[in-house]
This record gives C-alpha cells, structure tokens and sequence, in this order.
C-alpha cells in the first residue's frame, strides 16, 4: 500500500513551454461550403450574365479564403526562443524575442459591436491576429505569450 500526503492529485505538471493558434476548422469548412454553393450557383444562372459574374466572382474570393485557411491554418506559434506568424497570404515568418516589442490588445466597439485584435509589433511591422484567425479569444493569447516570453532565457 502507497501512502500519500494528504492529496488526491498529482502534483501539478508545468505548463508548455510553446504555443499554437489555427483558424477554426469549423470555420474553414464554412468556407469550403460555401465556395461549393457559389460554384453551384454560377453554374445554375449560366443563362444570366449578370448573376453568372457576380457568383463567379464571390466564388473566387470565398475560395480564396478557404485555400489560405487550408495552405496556413496555424496564424501564431510561440516557444522559448520566439513566435512564428504567418505573412502575406500564405507565407510564414520567425521572430525571436528581441525582435518583438509590444504584444498587446487592441479592443474597439462599433456600432453595438465589440472586437478585439492581437498587435504583435516588432517595430517595423504591425502583426494583427482576430479571434478568427487564432480560435480564442486574442487576450487569452497575449497572456500565454507573455507567459512563455516570461521563460525566455
């Protein structure tokens, strides 16, 4: 028989070390879906020029939206020795620590409406991060970035 000291748990383990933040893949099936219906539509109102256009048109734009989601589903990574955000449509870019000078929230509300943003500022770039692109909400992630910034040796 095991004797322990009092606690029913185990001793806590501790947290990770690094981080990483995707789009929703609820989300990007959204999209996917929704490509799939404006193909649909395009191909349904043939006959309209009109209609054709326009469905052709949103097509192309929720397609691409949907193949960025689907080329760079991960927006943010963090570990000890810095982050990795994601540039331009699909491309990625490192950043150590002493690159990064602000990590803070940026939150507006408009017209009944409440958002927030992640600003990553390095000095010469600005990396905005919205609930969308990160799955959570962007104050949550500012801490557990602070929080392994705060590791860094």
């Amino acid at each position: 028989m095991e004797m322990r000291s009092g606690s029913w748990s185990d001793p806590p383990t501790p947290a990770p070390a690094s981080a990483r933040w995707r789009v929703s893949p609820g989300f990007v099936g959204l999209k996917c879906a929704v490509t799939v219906i404006l193909v649909a539509a395009a191909v349904f109102f043939a006959d309209d020029r009109r209609a054709l256009t326009a469905a052709v048109v949103a097509a192309l734009v929720a397609g691409g939206y949907a193949l960025r989601d689907l080329l760079a589903p991960v927006r943010l990574a963090a570990d000890l020795s810095g982050l990795t955000v994601v540039t331009g449509y699909a491309g990625h870019r490192r950043l150590a620590w002493s690159e990064v000078e602000r990590i803070r929230v940026d939150t507006r509300s408009r017209a009944g409406l409440r958002s927030e943003l992640l600003e990553i500022d390095t000095g010469d770039t600005l990396h905005l991060f919205s609930v969308y692109d990160l799955n959570t909400h962007p104050s949550a992630v500012a801490d557990e970035l602070l929080r392994i910034r705060a590791l860094h040796p």
